[in-house]
């Protein structure tokens, strides 16, 4: 077929060759209704594990619809093993941070509460289909899950052991980088603070732990979506897949 399709979209469906994927009211709205494609037109479609399938209209209603799938036009690609743990916001930038660590690559988003977390409620829902949305526009074939909230302490308390967690220390500012690209874990989690920053005792917690490493983001104090972004950056680059 060879045929590229302008339109992506994530469907909780199997997938292969000849395989019919039914569409709810909403895709078919945006579908049909939105984007106005018809019987015979051509979208990529992908559920997070079967790859990236290209797939035709069989059926266009305005409340459902039909897919078949025709020829898979891109394996499935998964993130590196890195979890992202912030402490919401605002509500855009918060959107913002789980946009862009979808478009990044990370394997999971746990949002946390802090001592100094302005808020200490999230719309899980939204947030996963933001991930989802952000999925569909950079071309990925993953949508990371978005855990519920969990307080911090109680996270650290059931940590997994082999799983290292490189702390984002706002009060390390300036201070020599912190060297985690030879290390030997494999599985890793990149821990953001509040608006506030952490607490002293978090602080000093975090700094006892033997599996969280302490690492500066520069000479200047990071907004929490800007050091979210720079943080996800820093560690690709050393550890991830953009090597």
């Amino acid at each position: 077929m060879n045929k590229k399709a302008n339109i992506r979209l994530f469907v909780d469906a199997p997938m292969g060759v000849g395989q019919s994927v039914s569409l709810n009211r909403d895709q078919s709205h945006y579908l049909f209704g939105v984007m106005r494609l018809k019987t015979g037109d051509l979208l990529e479609i992908f559920n997070g594990q079967d790859g990236a399938w290209l797939a035709e209209i069989a059926q266009a209603g305005k409340r459902a619809g039909e897919l078949i799938c025709r020829e898979n036009s891109q394996p499935q690609s998964m993130p590196p093993d890195l979890w992202l743990l912030f402490a919401p916001i605002k509500r855009a930038r918060t959107d913002f941070i789980v946009e862009k660590a979808t478009e990044l690559g990370v394997s999971q988003i746990q949002p946390i509460t802090t001592d100094f977390t302005n808020s200490d409620k999230i719309r899980q829902d939204r947030l996963q289909a933001h991930a989802l949305e952000a999925a569909e526009q950079c071309g990925g074939t993953y949508v990371p899950p978005v855990k519920p909230l969990e307080k911090l302490t109680k996270l650290l308390q059931d940590w997994p052991s082999d799983r290292q967690i490189l702390f984002c220390d706002e009060t390390s500012a300036g201070k020599a980088k912190t060297d985690f690209a030879n290390s030997p874990r494999d599985k890793w989690a990149i821990l953001i603070g509040p608006e506030g920053g952490f607490s002293q005792a978090e602080i000093e917690r975090l700094r006892g732990l033997e599996f969280v490493t302490s690492m500066s983001l520069g000479p200047r104090i990071l907004r929490a979506d800007t050091a979210a972004v720079a943080a996800i950056t820093l560690w690709q680059n050393a550890r991830g897949d953009w090597r």
